[in-house]
C-alpha cells in the first residue's frame, strides 16, 4: 500500500487511499523551520519551485485565519492557493485546508509538524484528500519535483540564515 519517492533530501509516499506524507530534514533548529513556513519575508525567499517566485504571501496566522500564495513562474504563468489555519501551536505543529485556484476538487488538509533533535528538524507533512482519485490527480502533477526544489531553496536559505546568525 505505501508507494514511495525519494528524492535529493524529500521522501513522498501514499500513506492511505487519500492521503501523502512528505518528509524533509533540515539543518536548522524548528523554531527557524517554523518560521520560514509562517512568515512572509522568509516565505518569499524560498517558496516554490525554482523559476517561481510568490507575488502574493498573505498570513494571519491564528486559528481560523486565513492565507492565500499566488506564485509567478516562467512565462508568466500564475498559480494562486489558499485556505484557513486551523491550528496553530509555534513551533511544533501547523494544520489548515488548502485549495488551489481552478481546482474544482475539494479542499486538501495539511497537517505538518516540526521535529527538533540536535538543531536538526524533520519536517513531516501529511496532505489528505477527499478521495484517492484526488490524491492520485495530484501525483500525477509537477508537485513531487516542485516541493523538492522548494525545500531546496528553503534548505539554502536556512543555511544562509544560521551562518549569519539572522533570526536566533
Amino acid at each position: 500500500m505505501s508507494r514511495q519517492e525519494k528524492t535529493e533530501g524529500l521522501t513522498v509516499r501514499a500513506l492511505s487511499d487519500t492521503d501523502l506524507v512528505l518528509t524533509r530534514t533540515f539543518a536548522a533548529p524548528r523554531r527557524l523551520v517554523f518560521d520560514a513556513f509562517t512568515r512572509p519575508e522568509l516565505l518569499r525567499r524560498w517558496h516554490g519551485a525554482r523559476g517561481w517566485h510568490l507575488v502574493v504571501c498573505e498570513i494571519d496566522l491564528r486559528p481560523g485565519g486565513v492565507w492565500r500564495f499566488v506564485s509567478r513562474g516562467p512565462g508568466g504563468a500564475e498559480l494562486g492557493h489558499g485556505g484557513v489555519f486551523r491550528e496553530v501551536d509555534a513551533p511544533g505543529r501547523l494544520v489548515q485546508s488548502e485549495v488551489y485556484d481552478g481546482w474544482d476538487a475539494g479542499e486538501a488538509l495539511v497537517t505538518t509538524v516540526f521535529d527538533e533533535q540536535d538543531d536538526r528538524t524533520a519536517m513531516t507533512t501529511t496532505v489528505r484528500y477527499p478521495s484517492r482519485e484526488i490524491r492520485d490527480s495530484a501525483l500525477r502533477t509537477p508537485m513531487r519535483r516542485g516541493a523538492d526544489e522548494a525545500y531546496q531553496r528553503l534548505a539554502e536559505m536556512l543555511n544562509e540564515t544560521t551562518l549569519k546568525g539572522e533570526l536566533r
